[in-house]
This record gives structure tokens, C-alpha cells and sequence, in this order.
């Protein structure tokens, strides 16, 4: 992912502060509309996302009901077939939908919140909080993340979506940090946060009004970014059997597959069902990061105008020249 660089302007004000994000929401939109894998990330999120709230209106079937006969292909009535149990693909992957996105959602969001905490602590502080919590997030950064992650939750009782979470938050949150970090120290000394010292404003203030405000798409693309990132550690875990493998997403679904040997019995969509799922929901976030690259580099940003207006404009300039 590209590195991102705010270009918005110092807030001053409460109100500066609702203006600027306001400002950002719409340069957000503008970006989407103007960004073609922005758009296209958009959609396949809001498609997830109305599968995740109403599952029970997309999927009729109880996913987990050994109701049907067993392998059988797609077709109308099983629009993906059926497991070795009998169960409705179909139906499991809509209901699925639901913790898969938790999952990513939440452990993202808990990992961006614990990656600005740290990196504008340790960039803004300085002395010896940024000496600690920088020990904390390199060592966290040098260690493997998947092998980590594997060690953790199989040795965790009970480890299910909720332990989950909070191992993917706190092995995921170290390259934001990092990132939030070197992004406060080029702006600590900058004259808007010194004019703000000099009023008097108190620090709890400078951080959330004059600072964090500048820094949105970067935290914005470090919660995409995280979340990318989460769904498919969350889904490599459950493939493996770590976690709860009673529960319902499409890492179980890839488990129970691989465990009844979906693709040796020509299961095929068993196991193609949610790896396709994953991919998409993967590309969702991934594409979304577009839309704030563009915003945060303008040397990103899509040149506005047909070919032939630029083949116009080299062609009078040629005229001219002659």
C-alpha cells in the first residue's frame, strides 16, 4: 500500500474540526465516484454487509441442519449444493457472512484504536514513552505474525471469535503504529500545534482537535489495511482448526471441507464456495485503500478528461510550436 500523506489543513477550532471532517467525508465520496476499484470495493462491502444483518431473508435453510441428502451438486433448490452432512452450502455461506465480518471488523477497528494510541503517544510524548512503546511495537514487528498468531490462540482456553479478536488486535496493530508514529513526529513541530501551546490549550485538546483531524485518511487506511489483513489470518486460523470449529464462517466451512477431503470427493464448491468469499471481502478492503490514496497523495489521482481532449490539447500545442 502506497504510504499516505494528509493534506489537510491545521484545525483550530471545534468547529474547523467538523468542517475539516466533513470536508474529508466529501473528498471521500468524490474519490469513490471517480475511482472505479474504489467504486467496485464499495459495492462488495455493502453486498457483505446486507448479508451479514439479514441472513434469515437471503438463506431460508438452517445452515447447520442435516436436512437434505448428502454431496449433492448445485442446482435450483441448492443453489451450491450440499456438504457431507446434508447441510446447504448456500445457506452457510450467507450465515457465515456475519462472524467472518465481525471478525475483521471489530479486530480491526480495536487495532487501529490501539495503533493511534501508540503511535501519537510515543511520537507526541516523546522521552521515555516513546523509547517503551517503541520497544513494544519493534519487537512485535520483527516477530512472525502467523506463527505467533497459531501459538497464542492454541494455547488460549476456550478460544473462540472473542479471543480471536483480541489476539488479531494486539499482533495486528504494530505497522499502524509505526506508520501513526513517524506521521506525528513530522507534524509536532509544525506552527499551528506550537500556536496552539502557546494558547494554553491543554494536550488532551491539541491531540484530538489539531492533530488527529490531519491524520484521518492515514488512520482510515490503517483500519482498511488491518482489516485486509484480518480476514484472512482469522480464516487461515479456523482453516486450521484453531478457534471453535462448531462455529459458523467460512474459515469452518474451509475446515470441515478439508476435513472430509471435499476436494478428493469432488466436493468442489465446498471448498470453492468460501475461498471465494474470503478472496472478495479481501478486495473490498483492499480497493477501498484507493479511494484514500487519492485523497492523501494527489500524485494518485486519476487525470480528468477523455484521451482525445489530451490528443486535442498535444495537437494545438504542436500548432503552435510550428
Amino acid at each position: 500500500m502506497a504510504n499516505l500523506m494528509t493534506m489537510t489543513e491545521p484545525v483550530t477550532t471545534a468547529g474547523g474540526a467538523a468542517r475539516a471532517g466533513t470536508q474529508a467525508i466529501g473528498r471521500f465520496w468524490r474519490a469513490i465516484r471517480s475511482n472505479r476499484k474504489a467504486a467496485v470495493g464499495t459495492v462488495l462491502l455493502a453486498f457483505f454487509t446486507l448479508l451479514a444483518i439479514w441472513p434469515s431473508l437471503i438463506a431460508k435453510d438452517p445452515p447447520q441442519a442435516d436436512l437434505y441428502k448428502s454431496a449433492l451438486g448445485p442446482s435450483t433448490a441448492h443453489l451450491f449444493g450440499t456438504t457431507q452432512y446434508g447441510q446447504d452450502l448456500f445457506s452457510q455461506f450467507v450465515n457465515g457472512t456475519r462472524e467472518t465480518l465481525i471478525i475483521a471488523v471489530v479486530s480491526g477497528v480495536l487495532s487501529t484504536f490501539l495503533s493511534v494510541f501508540m503511535g501519537l503517544a510515543a511520537g507526541y510524548l516523546g522521552g521515555v514513552f516513546d523509547l517503551v512503546l517503541n520497544y513494544i511495537t519493534d519487537v512485535l514487528l520483527v516477530i512472525p505474525t502467523l506463527p505467533l498468531l497459531i501459538i497464542i490462540v492454541a494455547f488460549l482456553p476456550g478460544s473462540g471469535v472473542p479471543v480471536l479478536i483480541a489476539v488479531l488486535t494486539v499482533t495486528g496493530y504494530s505497522y499502524g503504529a509505526r506508520q501513526l508514529r513517524a506521521q506525528t513526529l513530522s507534524l509536532r513541530g509544525r506552527d499551528f500545534l506550537e500556536a496552539a501551546r502557546v494558547r494554553g490549550e491543554r494536550a488532551m485538546y491539541i491531540v484530538f482537535v489539531e492533530l488527529i483531524p490531519t491524520m484521518t485518511s492515514l488512520i482510515v487506511a490503517t483500519f482498511l489495511g488491518t482489516a485486509v489483513f484480518n480476514v484472512i489470518a482469522a480464516a487461515g486460523l479456523q482453516f486450521l482448526g484453531i478457534g471453535d470449529p462448531d462455529s459458523l464462517s467460512w474459515g469452518t466451512m474451509l475446515y470441515w471441507a478439508q476435513n472430509n477431503e471435499a476436494l478428493q470427493t469432488d466436493q468442489y464448491m465446498w471448498a470453492i464456495v468460501p475461498g471465494v468469499g474470503i478472496a472478495l471481502l479481501g478486495a473490498a478492503f483492499a480497493l477501498l485503500n484507493y479511494a484514500f490514496d487519492e485523497i492523501g497523495n494527489p500524485a494518485l489521482r486519476p487525470v480528468r478528461g477523455s484521451r482525445r481532449s489530451v490528443f486535442r490539447t498535444r495537437r494545438l500545442r504542436v500548432e503552435r510550436a510550428s
